[in-house]
């Protein structure tokens, strides 16, 4: 059994940085590629950023790219999502998703394993 549970998620005015964090516990080392995802009220489930397992090829939808970081930390078996610049779109749940597969994926049916999610509101 594995187990992802995210924390960070808070509100933050525009322009504003919060940090994300999302912890894999149980059989940790089934976890190769992991990614966040957001879905806004009303909205479909929308890809965030991901990244492989040595972290070294991290891929981010358009609009959040320059804004958001995505990071790991193998030893720590800990995810992150650094966001910087926030705007009220960006006003979501956020979610983390772990893959047994090694790579960088963007669509959900590449991951098995998901969070419960964290809520990020932007207020304008």
């Amino acid at each position: 059994q594995v187990q992802l549970l995210e924390s960070g998620g808070g509100l933050v005015q525009t322009g504003g940085s919060l940090g994300l964090s999302c912890t894999v516990s149980g059989r940790t080392l089934m976890i190769k590629a992991m990614a966040w995802f957001r879905q806004a009220l009303g909205k479909d489930r929308e890809f965030v950023a991901a990244i492989n397992w040595n972290g070294d090829n991290p891929y981010y939808r358009g609009s959040v790219k320059g804004r958001f970081t995505i990071s790991r930390d193998n030893a720590k078996n800990t995810l992150y999502l650094q966001m910087n610049s926030l705007q009220p779109e960006d006003t979501a749940v956020y979610v983390c998703a772990g893959s047994e597969s090694d790579g960088v994926y963007l669509y959900e049916g590449h991951y098995n394993h998901w969070g419960q999610g964290t809520q990020v509101t932007v207020s304008s």
